[in-house]
């Protein structure tokens, strides 16, 4: 099931940096790509091994700085680990981000949920309508239809 584009757009683009992220409210998918095992551990369950690989986690934005900010944060090394997806993000590599102004990071889970989910409620302990909000992104799966472009 692809990502849903506005008619007439192109694919979106992959933002490396945040400067020219709007500062708006929405949702956005990370590529992380893990160069060696991390293990995660959600809620009181026991811990578990991500592999190394590309991953792709949704997640929203709705705060002061909209998604220039979380976009920014997440690039960023040395923050005090607040989320799941911080484990990831501090031990990874973050490759870049989608952004979708005005989406959420549930409507945008929906869409990649063909999927692997590596670890349930991963990045969504609190929503009771996703299984997990990461996914594994194994080299060639297509997106859009077709790999999206990464420039």
């Amino acid at each position: 099931m692809p990502i849903a584009r506005p008619q007439g757009h192109k694919r979106p683009r992959l933002f490396r940096t945040a400067g020219d992220i709007p500062a708006r409210a929405g949702g956005y998918i990370l590529v992380i790509d893990l160069a060696e095992p991390v293990a995660v551990t959600i809620g009181r369950g026991k811990p578990r091994a991500l592999a190394p690989g590309r991953y792709l986690y949704c997640g929203s934005a709705k705060g002061p700085g909209g998604l220039r900010a979380r976009v920014a944060r997440h690039l960023r090394r040395g923050k005090p680990l607040r989320w799941h997806v911080d484990h990831l993000t501090e031990r990874g590599a973050v490759i870049g981000a989608w952004v979708f102004p005005g989406r959420e990071e549930c409507a945008l889970a929906a869409k990649l949920s063909h999927l692997p989910a590596p670890v349930p409620g991963f990045g969504s302990s609190d929503c009771r309508r996703c299984a997990s909000h990461l996914f594994a992104w194994p080299e060639g799966a297509p997106l859009w239809g077709e790999p999206p472009h990464s420039g």
